[in-house]
């Protein structure tokens, strides 16, 4: 039976190859969330060794559906580090892709470190600076998406690529939960979604996070970047495709892969 420094090597070769691999719950199909966190922070730490970054978090599996279909109850997530945000007008390295999917965020900049557990969606408001639109890239190093919650957590929660919008606004000055968002894929409306649809409330998804990572003795900490969930389904893509996020009453924001 593979080592989670195995597993994790398997993970990081994949992503270096862009070739896919068996899901890890094929090997260790008792593969645990708790080990497959380890397996995550193996990898980050690694990247951060070789001159990587931290600058923020992303939570994944915030829909109800999501977490369905994986059987879980809550959400997960995974780290963001500074080789993964590209700026508006770039294009998309898809040389750094395996299959990724498009999805619309609403993303938090914080401005105090928030450390669980205890805290609610009022501690979060606290410490918000601002709010900006995103777009989240996800991606998987396991073979046509064919995952576990272990899987998806071992593989930094599927994170590819992410992009801020430059619009910020005060957090006050916002609903968050009523904010629209319809996603394009070259001129062709695919989606639509909500702010609701994280969590309810994407200040929900923060909280959580705070409240998770606190088990762990981990803040989340001033300046860090926080991707709350997607606000609806991840669209495929393919490389030449153009994708443009509206965001209602706010920025658009586009991609060329």
């Amino acid at each position: 039976m593979p080592s989670l420094e195995e597993l994790a090597e398997r993970l990081f070769r994949a992503e270096k190859t862009r070739e896919g691999i068996d899901p890890l719950t094929t090997h260790i199909p008792s593969l645990t969330p708790e080990e497959a966190y380890q397996i995550q922070l193996i990898n980050i730490r690694r990247k951060v060794d070789q001159g990587d970054r931290i600058v923020g978090k992303k939570i994944g599996l915030t829909s109800k559906a999501m977490q369905q279909l994986l059987g879980v109850n809550e959400p997960d997530y995974g780290h963001l580090l500074h080789t993964m945000e590209i700026k508006a007008g770039d294009r998309v390295p898809w040389e750094k892709l395996l299959q990724p999917k498009v999805e619309g965020e609403i993303a938090f900049i914080l401005k105090k470190t928030l450390k669980g557990p205890g805290l609610t969606h009022l501690d979060v408001i606290n410490a918000v600076d601002r709010v900006v639109p995103a777009i989240e890239i996800v991606d998987s190093r396991i073979r046509d998406w064919n995952i576990r919650l272990p899987d998806t957590i071992a593989d930094n929660a599927s994170s590819g690529l992410f992009l801020l919008g430059k619009e910020a606004i005060p957090l006050q000055d916002i609903d968050v939960t009523e904010i629209g968002m319809a996603l394009y894929v070259n001129d062709t409306l695919v989606n639509t979604g909500t702010g609701a649809a994280a969590l309810g409330n994407p200040l929900y998804s923060v909280a959580w996070l705070a409240n998770f990572l606190g088990r762990f003795d981990i803040p989340l900490k001033a300046g860090e970047v926080v991707l709350s969930g997607a606000l609806s389904a991840a669209v495929d893509v393919r490389p030449g495709d153009k994708v443009n996020v509206e965001f209602s009453g706010w920025e658009t924001l586009s991609v060329q892969f």
